[in-house]
């Protein structure tokens, strides 16, 4: 197989493979169903919330995850990071679903 290795922080996070090989591994794993027979994604961001994303800083504390924990997870700066918590930014469609997921936010897949 044809793999690259994407690593973040020296620990790999994401794998990019040729999209045959890709088919066969699905095809493999008994999944019939490809992203191309999906409806696509709009390519635009979003700028409504994740459910519970306005909650940010209480669910980083319940948690007990610091907010320089959780920055450096997520690939942004703490200061970045308590500027969203306060509501003072909005971060882009991918740092909302890094930290959905770093927070386990339901409905973080269904954003775009």
């Amino acid at each position: 197989m044809d793999i690259q290795i994407i690593a973040r922080d020296g620990e790999p996070e994401y794998a990019v493979l040729p999209w045959a090989q890709y088919q066969a591994l699905l095809k493999a794993a008994g999944i019939n169903e490809t992203p191309a027979q999906r409806p696509a994604a709009p390519l635009t961001a979003s700028t409504e919330p994740l459910p519970g994303l306005d909650q940010l800083r209480s669910l980083r504390e319940g948690k007990g995850i610091a907010i320089e924990a959780l920055a450096r997870t997520v690939g942004i700066s703490p200061s970045y990071l308590a500027m969203i918590e306060s509501g003072e930014r909005q971060p882009d469609a991918a740092i909302r679903r890094s930290l959905a997921w770093e927070l386990t936010v339901p409905g973080w897949r269904d954003e775009s």
